[in-house]
């Protein structure tokens, strides 16, 4: 029980620091809204999903054995979210073409979705984190191995969902405060846009422990 304790209190721990997936949630919340900042929430969850079964598999092993595989999901990574911190920038600078009509919410939420599962899911320290953090709190003489790495899965996506939910809310409640200076929102992208370009450029440099 001690250690599920403190399995809680690192994933608290890494959910708080500040990371591409913390800004692309505001990011999201700022700009579209409630709706599309938690669909974004979806996304990042079942991509920490994956992470927790390619670990189970051992897929982590391949990033040793053969590096060029790391450094093929870490560029994919960073060209994704330079193009999303990109696109930030450019709304800041050009009008919104789609502005006057009335946005398809359930066309959003799939790219909502889809945008929170891909910044996650090409984000090979996201995988390594799962292989190196799930093993510490597996009980050797307990349960079957599978089955404890599932539960610590399910604890691990469900206090992330958790975690994502409120920047989610956080994100939006931002966007709202601000709908009535459009200055302050053009800071905001701006602010945003270049984080996610920042991060973009760090996962560049990111080399396996």
């Amino acid at each position: 029980m001690a250690s599920l304790w403190l399995f809680f209190l690192a994933l608290a721990v890494v959910y708080l620091l500040p990371g591409p997936d913390m800004i692309l949630l505001l990011q999201t919340g700022a700009r579209q809204g409630r709706g599309a900042a938690l669909a974004t929430a979806v996304g990042l969850a079942v991509a920490r999903g994956c992470h927790v079964a390619l670990a189970a598999l051992g897929l982590a092993a391949l990033f040793k054995a053969a590096p060029w595989t790391f450094d093929v999901v870490r560029l994919a990574g960073a060209a994704y979210l330079l193009w999303i911190g990109i696109q930030c920038l450019r709304s800041t600078l050009l009008p919104d073409l789609r502005a006057s009509s009335v946005p398809d919410a359930r066309a959003q939420w799939r790219e909502a979705i889809r945008r929170g599962l891909l910044t996650n899911l090409l984000n090979p320290k996201a995988l390594l984190f799962c292989s190196v953090l799930l093993p510490q709190f597996i009980v050797a003489d307990g349960a079957p191995v599978l089955s404890q790495f599932a539960v610590l899965g399910v604890i691990l996506v469900g206090v992330g969902l958790l975690f994502d939910s409120a920047y989610a809310l956080t994100g939006a409640a931002l966007g709202r405060w601000l709908q009535h200076s459009p200055a302050a929102q053009r800071v905001q992208q701006w602010l945003f846009g270049s984080l996610l370009i920042g991060f973009a450029v760090r996962l560049t440099f990111i080399q396996q422990a």
